[in-house]
């Protein structure tokens, strides 16, 4: 499992570098995140979920999306809307209130 960082939607603010629990995301001179060693990403989505202008994908494993499916998450309303973008160009998106997400 890996993530990959649009490097042209970064901005640089360093949050996905302070959340990384395996250390992997460095920031290069320009002040743009970057993955050292995308083999070794644990998958956690930490970095997914806290930047802000959504420059980092998750690739999905087939058994959970499908070859070549890349997920991210937008902030909306107090929402948290994860988003599939499927091979086929298909979209599928899931809703979450995070205040409701541990309330079972």
């Amino acid at each position: 499992m890996s993530i990959a960082i649009d490097k042209e939607k970064c901005v640089g603010c360093g949050k996905c570098h302070d959340v990384c629990p395996g250390t992997l995301i460095k920031i290069d001179t320009d002040k743009k995140a970057y993955i050292k060693y995308p083999k070794d990403c644990w998958g956690c989505t930490s970095c997914i979920k806290e930047c802000p202008v959504y420059a980092i994908s998750f690739f999905l494993g087939a058994d959970i999306g499908g070859m070549g499916s890349r997920v991210h998450t937008e902030k909306k309303d107090g929402m948290l809307r994860w988003i599939i973008e499927h091979p086929d160009s298909k979209i599928t998106e899931i809703e979450i209130n995070p205040k409701e997400s541990n309330k079972y």
